[in-house]
């Protein structure tokens, strides 16, 4: 007589971790990544999957934009569900700017190069700036042009060495500099490699209302990462000064926290949620467009690598506070509203006669 034994049934699957509004990391992610391995832009499109997903932001309320390059390239690797234009060398913000006036619900991330930012682009750089468009604006800096095979871009350090052994005699543009100068009301640097800096930036720039100007240190390691380089990993390492130790709490989470005189600092954003500077070696105040400027002259001479927030101003109108954009997308909007009728052509054409 035989019997047959029944196997235990399989253990129940692991719950799926969801974020606060429910959604796994898939809708988070991108495609697989077509960039060099260990490139720094790929750290940087992590730590954006990473803030969205912990955020809870829905992904189809995104906009990314970018120009041409390496850096252009990212937006494929991040939030496949987000809407996306990959557009002409530098002219990333005139596309970005145009998609917020046609619909201003939408969250607009801005990936761009130093050679996008700085060179080709400046232009449009500029006037963004200026205009105070309501966007994050990523700067993944490398000090190359990484897709034409490791030329000097505007922003290489005098004195840095490529591989072949040509030095950069030049001096450098330095986009937070101008960021500060021309009206980002956020501006901050980080390095590809330091992910709890990174995050926390990333995360307080969603939560700003205003240009966010993210400048971050992202080592080529094909065409420049080397002794020599000022770009490199090994050199930002050595050279990095942190202003402040970084943290952010969400506007959903409860905030309690006793706050210290002078050590730090507590800053209550837009959306209800808080960014909190612990003062490190030096004491140094983001609000102080001077200061940040000073900071900014001071570390070039030394050779330092500023990181963290190092300026930020709230309260500022933006460009669709100024031009007093419906709350409704335009696309959405009947032609009785979008299109003038005859009456309004003929006033038109009245002042101009």
């Amino acid at each position: 007589m035989s019997t047959t034994i029944t196997p235990p049934p399989p253990p129940p699957a692991p719950p799926k971790k969801l974020n606060r509004i429910g959604l796994e990391v898939l809708p988070y992610r991108g495609a697989k990544t077509t960039l060099c391995a260990g490139c720094g832009h790929n750290s940087i499109s992590e730590r954006i999957v990473e803030v969205f997903y912990e955020l809870g932001i829905e992904p189809w309320k995104v906009a990314k934009m970018s120009g041409i390059g390496c850096s252009s390239k990212t937006p494929a690797y991040f939030l496949s569900q987000s809407h996306g234009f990959n557009s002409v060398h530098g002219r990333a913000p005139s596309v970005a700017t145009g998609a917020l006036l046609a619909n201003k619900n939408l969250i607009s991330v801005l990936v761009t190069g130093d050679g996008d930012t700085a060179s080709i682009g400046i232009g449009q750089f500029m006037h963004m700036l200026r205009r105070n468009v309501p966007l994050v604006y990523v700067i993944e800096n490398n000090g190359v042009y990484g897709l034409t095979k490791g030329q000097f871009s505007a922003t290489a350090d005098r004195g840095s060495k490529q591989k072949s052994g040509v030095i950069n005699e030049m001096p450098p543009i330095d986009c937070c500099l101008m960021g500060i100068e021309l009206g980002a009301t956020l501006v901050a640097r980080s390095f590809s490699g330091d992910k709890k800096q990174l995050s926390t930036i990333l995360k307080t720039c969603l939560s700003h209302k205003g240009l966010s100007l993210v400048d971050v240190i992202s080592p080529c390691v094909t065409f420049n990462d080397h002794v020599g380089s000022t770009k490199s990993y090994a050199y930002v390492k050595d050279h990095e000064v942190a202003l402040q130790d970084l943290n952010y709490v969400p506007y959903y989470e409860e905030i309690s926290v006793e706050i210290e005189e002078g050590e730090t600092k507590d800053v209550t954003l837009h959306d209800g949620s808080h960014l909190r500077l612990k003062k490190l070696s030096r004491d140094y105040d983001p609000t102080n467009k001077m200061q940040a400027v000073q900071a900014l002259h001071d570390a070039e001479g030394k050779g330092e690598v500023l990181t963290g927030i190092l300026y930020m101003e709230q309260g500022r109108e933006t460009l669709i506070d100024m031009l007093g954009v419906v709350d409704d997308a335009l696309g959405t909007l009947p032609a009785s509203k979008v299109k003038p009728g005859p009456e309004a052509l003929e006033a038109v054409m009245e002042e101009l006669r």
